[in-house]
């Protein structure tokens, strides 16, 4: 028997694919790739392509977990823990070369395609609260689908439970897709919690979708961590407008990281040949879908082909081919001092952690470490210096990278 797709599913299809495939190893210089966008031009100098830097260090790999299952976020504890989720809906703590088994206590996830349990973070009174918060693909059986929701609860001093667990926030409205939910989440100095959240994979001509203000669909949002309600100083008052958006028009975010300065930048999921980097002020539109770089999954203009609109911003930086990225850190630590305040991204498709050098708010040079080591799903920075990297799949992995020689 023979069975046909139909043009959704072919689509989805290709999307995955192009997901799950690292671009090989053996192209040592990524900027010779044809773009998968044709006749696109970027708006100024280093939006894309911007030079390689040259001289990429050997760095030593060091396996510290294996057998992890989808893992998808990390963060550190004070006390030198690190705790990791994997998409099937557990929660696990590494410390001292030993990986605990399942924390109980969270709720239930929907782990259908890239749906289940996302980010982890901490604030940083945990030492005295005890206190995490967690996203997750929430299954919405009242009102069928699933949406992106925010967790918090306290960690048992054992770090075998998760008590006092309660959901702060739910993405409006739920869609029965499993497809881009985000998600990071990310405190500010002021001690909100940003939230990255997808805009499901609707259709570009979906009215209601990553511009409309009346969802939480394709934005960052930023809300008060104890209650999930909007934070103070949000830009959007109006009674249409959700509160608790930063910023909106955009796709699939799921990387997201405060720099020196203490400003939140992201980067998302773009279609094929439109990974982008932005730096998300408040109240304004990032594009999406009227504007972006690259092309649908079957090579068709994104709408109307668009990449520049009066009132829509400009990515920092665009990738095309793209890297596929997923989690992200500005770099701060003594192992690697040629790295400073340069930011670091996981490359899913790209195999490899993308160094960016940047010259004010522009990216200056670009450079591929580790290429061919795998999904990299996450990063942290070691206390050392060194880096912790999650590579993504069933088995997954968590492996330290450190400068020859450097002592584990």
């Amino acid at each position: 028997m023979t069975v046909t797709m139909s043009k959704p599913l072919r689509i989805l299809s290709c999307a995955l694919a192009l997901a799950l495939v690292p671009l090989s190893p053996a192209r040592a210089d990524f900027n010779d790739y044809p773009p998968e966008a044709k006749g696109q031009s970027p708006a100024f100098a280093n939006q894309t392509r911007a030079p390689i830097i040259p001289g990429a260090l050997r760095l030593s790999r060091t396996s510290l977990a294996e057998g992890l299952r989808s893992p998808w976020g990390m963060t550190w504890l004070p006390d030198g823990g690190l705790l990791i989720t994997e998409r099937e809906g557990t929660l696990r703590l590494y410390r001292d070369g030993q990986l605990s088994a399942p924390i109980t206590g969270l709720p239930a996830v929907d782990s259908d395609g890239q749906g289940g349990l996302l980010d982890v973070a901490v604030a940083p009174d945990f030492a005295q609260t005890r206190q995490i918060w967690f996203s997750f693909a929430e299954p919405r059986g009242d009102q069928g689908g699933n949406a992106t929701a925010v967790g918090t609860g306290k960690l048992s001093e054992g770090a075998s439970a998760l008590t006092d667990v309660r959901v702060i926030f739910q993405q409006e409205p739920p869609h029965a897709t499993p497809m881009h939910f985000g998600s990071r989440l990310v405190f500010d100095r002021d001690g909100q919690l940003y939230v990255t959240a997808g805009e499901r994979s609707l259709p570009p001509e979906e009215p209601d979708g990553a511009q409309a203000l009346g969802n939480h669909l394709g934005k960052v949002l930023r809300i008060d961590p104890a209650t999930g309600a909007a934070s103070a100083g949000n830009p959007f008052t109006e009674a249409q407008a959700r509160p608790e958006i930063w910023s909106y028009g955009h796709r699939n975010i799921q990387a997201a990281a405060l720099d020196p300065q203490g400003r939140l930048w992201t980067v998302e999921h773009g279609p094929k040949g439109g990974d982008e980097l932005n730096l998300p002020q408040p109240g304004l539109n990032y594009g999406w879908p009227v504007i972006t770089y690259g092309v649908q999954y079957d090579d068709n203009p994104v709408g109307a082909g668009i990449t520049a609109k009066d009132g829509m911003e400009q990515p920092v930086y665009y990738w095309d081919p793209v890297i596929a990225p997923s989690g992200m850190i500005f770099y701060q630590g003594e192992m690697f001092p040629e790295w400073q305040g340069d930011l670091l991204i996981g490359g899913l498709r790209a195999g490899s952690v993308v160094r960016l050098k940047l010259d004010g708010d522009r990216v200056a040079g670009e450079q591929r470490l580790v290429q061919g080591i795998g999904r990299v799903r996450d990063i942290e920075i070691a206390p050392d210096g060194a880096l912790l990297v999650l590579i993504d799949g069933d088995p997954g992995s968590l492996i330290r990278l450190a400068r020859r020689g450097a002592a584990p």
